[in-house]
């Protein structure tokens, strides 16, 4: 199985210091986000990963390289001067993705979440992974019918950023910038989008604040 890690937004709300720096790479715990994402990959077993290049792409590539040193190989899909949003820059990488189904990982969330439990009905076009809401998104994404996901429901869940696709999901889409949710809800309307809650960690690293919790939890993860 290939995964696609995407990494090419600009990262608005953690300005100024992503105007420098890509928010993948962002250091937390002694390493860059990504390099949390590729090893959870690796544990998983997925050996190609693509990964999507806009702002300040150049100094990504130079710091993963071919990705030997986290165990994987590494594609780089370029979008260009200005991000192709999540379902746009899905959708041009697809040519690296083949025609098998795929996961798809956001860079700039941090969890323990297994990648191997991530399994794909027959007649499922994708399978997320929701988490509890946390305090920035009280009211959820989505909720859950055994594990059919729907949009209205008692209990709701947020869209941890982590998935499985098959390439048929993005069918009719048309090359540009677009994002993935209208797609994701086209696949709820036609009951073909499954989900599972992971309630370990996750932590949406979306602001400086979030940044700095989380690199004061693993700073007390490490040795002395």
């Amino acid at each position: 199985m290939r995964a696609i890690v995407l990494a090419a937004g600009r990262g608005e709300r953690m300005r100024p210091v992503t105007d420098t720096t890509p928010k993948p790479l962002l250091v937390a715990g002694g390493k860059p986000l990504i390099a949390y994402h590729l090893e959870a990959l690796r544990r998983a077993g997925v050996q190609d990963v693509v990964i999507n290049l806009s702002w300040l792409g150049e100094r990504i590539r130079a710091a993963l390289g071919d990705g030997g040193a986290y165990g994987v190989r590494i594609d780089y899909s370029e979008e260009g001067p200005v991000p192709l949003e999540t379902g746009g820059g899905i959708f041009h990488a697809l040519p690296l993705l083949g025609a098998e189904p795929f996961l798809v990982v956001n860079s700039d969330n941090f969890w323990d979440y297994d990648l191997r439990h991530l399994q794909l009905d027959a007649d499922a076009q994708a399978q997320i992974v929701l988490v509890p809401n946390p305090a920035h998104n009280r009211r959820g994404d989505f909720g859950l019918d055994k594990n059919h996901v729907v949009e209205d429901a008692v209990a709701r869940y947020t869209y941890a950023g982590i998935g499985i696709y098959r390439p048929e999901f993005f069918a009719g889409c048309a090359a540009g910038r677009f994002p993935l949710l209208p797609l994701l809800k086209q696949a709820i309307a036609t009951r073909h989008l499954r989900g599972q809650v992971h309630r370990g960690e996750w932590m949406d690293i979306g602001s400086p604040e979030r940044l700095a919790v989380l690199q004061e939890r693993l700073r007390s993860r490490l040795p002395q």
